[in-house]
């Protein structure tokens, strides 16, 4: 049993980033940087316990989208072209991914058992595989170490993980949000990995006494029966899935406008970003944020909202300027929207 979505007090910036992974995957993820016991892993979880069970081929090892002919893996494809597709449904998958994990345990490996007791080579899936159509979380993303991390480079920019060793060449598809969350003062990210996460967010411990009273009084009630806890929480977390769904199925016809793209690359411009990434992330982040709003197009409001998780992670360094990277991308968001 998962706590409840909906039961998650505080850290707003943190549960509105996941919920728009949610809605608009190709924003490839969100990275959580703050403080221990957050509840960075228990979003996680509680998210996609929250969001209803997926179509996936059955007796599939990569839980394959029956309606997706294009993301098929090479098995699939042959049964498909022999006749029907099994169905079934499946749990939205949440891996973890420990920092002390192999590269085989990764990327999967030989099936060592069947190709010792008959000779015949079987490819055992990993972390990747089970991860397909899910999420990817990893504790302390900044510790990860490096060779992982140019696996995770690869897969996150084809969609694809390619495994070729021992005499087995193939491939499968392994498309995830990835959700990485660490300490800065631990070590920082590599940049190219940073890259990768559309969105970053911060969380910290509360300081107002209320809010730390909820939280304890919820986890505590949570721990001594959580069966009626979760209960309690049903008709919210149901009210939460449909306007995941909903806007789900808006997002395609939300608009933007020049004067927001506009804006955006002003944006982008204004806080010295590299490459057009950064335009990219904010305008669909802004419109998945407007689609789960219950909005026609993305407004000014939408943008703001998105403008400091889709960008800080991608300011250049100043040595003239100290600041905190939120409190740099706040100073040029007055000055942009002022003008």
């Amino acid at each position: 049993m998962v706590f409840p979505f909906s039961a998650i007090v505080g850290q707003d910036e943190m549960i509105n980033a996941i919920i728009i992974a949610a809605i608009e995957p190709r924003l490839s993820g969100v990275l959580i940087f703050g403080d221990r016991g957050t509840g960075k892993s228990t979003a996680v979880r509680a998210l996609a316990a929250l969001l209803p069970d997926m179509a996936a081929v059955a007796g599939c090892a990569y839980a394959c989208d029956p309606v997706d002919a294009s993301s098929l893996c090479e098995s699939c494809r042959e049964r498909q072209l022999q006749g029907h597709l099994p169905v079934h449904r499946v749990a939205v998958p949440v891996v973890d991914l420990p920092l002390g994990a192999t590269e085989d345990r990764v990327i999967g490996a030989l099936n060592l058992e069947r190709a010792l007791a008959d000779g015949t080579k079987v490819f055992e899936p990993g972390l990747l595989a089970r991860a397909h159509r899910g999420f990817l979380y990893i504790d302390e993303v900044n510790l990860l170490e490096d060779h992982i991390v140019d696996v995770l480079l690869d897969v996150a920019a084809s969609g694809e993980n390619v495994v070729e060793r021992e005499g087995m060449s193939l491939r499968h598809p392994a498309r995830f949000v990835l959700i990485g969350s660490g300490n800065p003062e631990e070590g920082e990210l590599r940049p190219q990995l940073l890259d990768r996460f559309g969105l970053c967010v911060e969380v910290r411990t509360p300081t107002d006494i209320a809010t730390r009273i909820e939280v304890v009084r919820r986890r505590d009630e949570y721990d001594r029966d959580p069966v009626s806890f979760t209960a309690k929480w049903q008709a919210a977390n149901a009210i939460l899935r449909d306007h995941i769904l909903q806007a789900r199925e808006r997002l395609a016809g939300i608009t933007v406008s020049d004067e927001m793209l506009e804006q955006a690359a002003r944006l982008c411009i204004a806080l010295g970003t590299d490459g057009l990434r950064g335009e990219l992330t904010l305008v669909r982040a802004a419109r998945a944020w407007a689609a789960f709003q219950g909005a026609t197009c993305v407004g000014t409001a939408h943008l703001r909202a998105m403008t400091s998780p889709a960008l800080r992670h991608r300011l250049r360094r100043d040595p003239l300027d100290d600041s905190l990277a939120s409190t740099r991308v706040e100073r040029v968001v007055a000055e942009v929207f002022a003008a």
